[in-house]
């Protein structure tokens, strides 16, 4: 059991190194569970392990958890990553070759709300490249629920939000 936890971090650390981006819980999650390495809870062990020992960092929006793995991780991963079957790096190569785009503009694209000290709620929403701001903008309205709706809505029209942006200030 404990050369499986092992195994499921060195996975995940892995996926990690394989990227210039954060990967989200669910990204990695979906591939090892998709490919039937882990269980949830095991892997939800691993992961908190690895957060422990602060090899990975995790950072949570309303909707999301992105990781990325620190100097420490790298180092381990050096050390250790050919403990990872070259079957397995494969399969973590193809998943990347063919869902690579779509992963990086799920992290690249950002929104979460707070209450403000005023009792309003503030919708801080993003588009990050390499982790550089494209556009950021915060929007304060009175409801929750409103703050919940920009989010949303955020995420499915930011494209074109930007591009109208653009057009009036050009």
């Amino acid at each position: 059991m404990q050369d499986s936890l092992m195994l499921y971090k060195l996975i995940v650390l892995y996926m990690l190194g394989q990227v210039d981006f954060p990967l989200t819980r669910v990204q990695i999650f979906n591939f090892i569970l998709d490919k039937g390495y882990a269980t949830y809870f095991t892997l939800q062990q691993a992961v908190a392990e690895l957060m422990d020992a602060d090899l990975i960092r995790g950072q949570s929006t309303r909707n999301s958890t992105q990781l990325t793995m620190t100097d420490s991780g790298r180092e381990t991963l050096s050390y250790f990553g050919n403990r990872v079957p070259d079957a397995i790096k494969q399969q973590i190569k193809h998943f990347f070759d063919e869902n690579n785009l779509a992963m990086r503009n799920e992290v690249s694209t950002q929104a979460d709300y707070y209450k403000t000290t005023s009792g309003d709620f503030a919708a801080h929403m993003s588009v990050k490249d390499n982790n550089e701001p494209i556009i950021e903008l915060t929007l304060t309205v009175p409801t929750e629920e409103g703050a919940v709706s920009l989010c949303d809505n955020w995420l499915k029209k930011n494209q074109d939000i930007y591009a109208y942006v653009i057009k009036q200030l050009m």
